[in-house]
């Protein structure tokens, strides 16, 4: 997918009034007057994006979720004590819940992209830059707001 295809350039875009897009993003206060920055023929190819690293996502989860428990109950059958259970089940939860957090950003990139504002940035209301969103595409702010 070409970023130049996915996301259309802010001087491309038209207001309401068929007028040039303006240099500045309209006021932050003002959600109205916000144009979709993204492209709509490009909306699809971002939700099948989203949905493969998704799904990637989702069977990550569920293959951590069968290991910790598999390792709990090795720890229990084996009647080992709490320093076991530390071993081998911990670290086991601690990616569990790392890639679940990950599952929820996608999600809330899925939200994002059906309430239009998928692509512009939550603190600064600009763009995020289209290779910005090829490499991660539930990233929420541009570089500059992200530090």
């Amino acid at each position: 997918m070409s970023a130049d295809l996915a996301i259309g350039s802010p001087r491309t875009l038209r207001s309401e009034s068929a007028t040039e897009w303006p240099h500045a993003w309209p006021d932050a206060d003002d959600d109205a007057a916000l144009v979709p920055y993204l492209a709509a023929e490009a909306r699809p190819r971002w939700r099948d994006l989203l949905e493969a690293h998704w799904r990637t996502r989702l069977e990550r989860v569920t293959e951590l979720s069968l290991a910790y428990h598999d390792a709990e109950e090795a720890v229990a059958r084996a009647g080992h004590g709490a320093q076991a259970h530390d071993e081998r089940a911990r670290p086991l939860l601690r990616q569990a819940v790392a890639e679940r957090r990950e599952l929820a950003e996608i999600e809330a990139a899925l939200v994002r992209l059906a309430n239009g504002t998928f692509g512009r940035c939550e603190r600064c209301r600009g763009p995020v830059p289209a290779a910005r969103l090829t490499r991660t595409p539930q990233v929420r702010c541009c570089a500059a707001c992200d530090h």
